[in-house]
C-alpha cells in the first residue's frame, strides 16, 4: 500500500494597515471616559415629568442617563454595583453635581429601556446578516468537554444586520436559541433606517419567507446561495416576474457557484461574521442579565457601544502578496 499524500494547505493571506496611526489613535480613544460620558445625557439627566401624572412612582432619571450608565458598564466590564460606584467617582472628579441611580434602579429600568443604535449611513446600503449564540449561564467549557452539556446550560441568539461599507450595525435582535435565522429578517429589515439596495446572507436564509419579506420592501438584489440540490421555484412560462432566487440559481448553473459569489458580491457577507467576532472579542461571548427583557437591552447597549467604536476609526487594510 502506498503512503497517503499529505494534504497541502495554501498559506493564509497577510494583511497590512494603511492608516495605522489613525487607527491606533482610535483604539486609544476607546478607553477615554470623555467618549462615553454623553454631554446631552448630563444636560437631560433628570426625567421630564409627564404631562399627565400616571399611577405609581415617577422616574427620577431620564432614559439617556440610564443608557449612558449601562454603556459604561459594558465598555468597562463592570457589574451594576461597580457601575454605580464608578459613575459616582467620575462625577466627583468632574465636579458634576448629579446623583447616580443605585444598582437596583439600573436593573429595573433596563427591563423596559428603549435603545436606539447610532448610525451614520444615509445612502443606499448593502445589508449583510448573520447570527451567533451568546451564553447566559451554565457550566464552563472545560466541564462541558468532560461531562457533556447539561439541561441547565442556556443560550440566546444574536441576529445582526450590518452595513458592509461602513461596518455599522444597522439592526439587532436577540432571541431564544430555537428561533431560526430567517425568522429574524423582518425585524432586521424593519429596524434598518437607511434604504437597502442589496441583502446578503448565508444558506440558512434560503427560505421563501426571506425572499417574500425582501420583495415586499422593494429589495430585488438578494444574494443568498441556494442549496446544492435546489430547484427552480418559478418556471419561465409563469406570468410573474422572474424570482430572484431562481435567477441566482440559473446564474450559478451557468458560471459556477464560486464565480457567482465573486460577481454578486456575496463575499462581502463575511463582514457580518467579522462584526460578530468583534462583538465577542470586545464584550465576551456571554450575557450577564438573567431575564430576556434585560438581555435584549444588554445586547443593544453593546451594539450601541460597538457602533461608537466604529465611528472613532476602523483599519484600512490591504492584502500583501506572498
Amino acid at each position: 500500500m502506498g503512503m497517503a499524500k499529505k494534504k497541502t494547505t495554501s498559506p493564509k493571506t497577510v494583511y497590512r494597515i494603511r492608516n495605522w496611526s489613525d487607527y491606533n489613535e482610535s483604539l486609544v480613544k476607546r478607553g477615554a471616559i470623555t467618549i462615553w460620558v454623553d454631554e446631552e445625557a448630563l444636560a437631560g439627566w433628570q426625567a421630564t415629568p409627564p404631562e399627565q401624572r400616571k399611577r405609581g412612582g415617577q422616574y427620577d432619571y431620564s432614559d439617556a442617563a440610564i443608557t449612558m450608565l449601562l454603556v459604561l458598564k459594558s465598555v468597562y466590564h463592570l457589574t451594576l454595583r461597580e457601575t454605580e460606584g464608578f459613575a459616582t467617582s467620575v462625577f466627583e472628579l468632574m465636579d458634576v453635581e448629579l446623583s447616580v441611580p443605585d444598582y437596583t434602579t439600573l436593573s429595573r429600568r433596563a427591563a423596559k429601556l428603549s435603545v436606539s443604535l447610532p448610525v451614520q449611513s444615509s445612502e443606499p446600503i448593502h445589508l449583510v446578516m448573520d447570527s451567533s449564540g451568546l451564553k447566559i449561564y451554565g457550566e464552563g467549557e472545560w466541564k462541558v468537554r468532560q461531562h457533556g452539556v447539561s439541561k441547565r446550560r442556556t443560550w440566546r441568539k444574536l441576529h445582526l444586520g450590518v452595513d458592509e461599507a461602513r461596518g455599522e450595525i444597522q439592526a439587532v435582535m436577540l432571541s431564544e436559541a430555537s428561533l431560526d435565522d430567517a425568522a429574524a429578517v423582518p425585524v432586521l429589515l424593519a429596524e434598518t433606517q437607511a434604504p437597502i439596495e442589496q441583502v446578503s446572507g448565508d444558506g440558512a436564509f434560503d427560505k421563501s419567507k426571506v425572499y417574500d419579506t425582501c420583495q415586499q420592501q422593494g429589495i430585488t438584489r438578494i444574494t443568498i446561495p441556494p442549496r446544492k440540490d435546489a430547484r427552480i421555484w418559478q418556471h419561465g412560462n409563469c406570468r410573474e416576474a422572474p424570482h430572484p432566487r431562481d435567477e441566482n440559481l440559473r446564474r450559478i448553473r451557468r458560471v459556477g457557484r464560486k464565480n457567482w459569489k465573486r460577481e454578486s458580491g456575496y463575499h462581502r457577507r463575511s463582514l457580518a461574521e467579522t462584526m460578530v467576532f468583534r462583538f465577542k472579542m470586545i464584550f465576551g461571548d456571554h450575557l450577564q442579565a438573567r431575564e430576556l427583557s434585560r438581555q435584549v437591552t444588554e445586547a443593544r447597549i453593546k451594539c450601541l457601544a460597538l457602533n461608537r467604536m466604529t465611528h472613532l476609526g476602523m483599519p484600512d487594510s490591504y492584502p500583501v502578496a506572498i
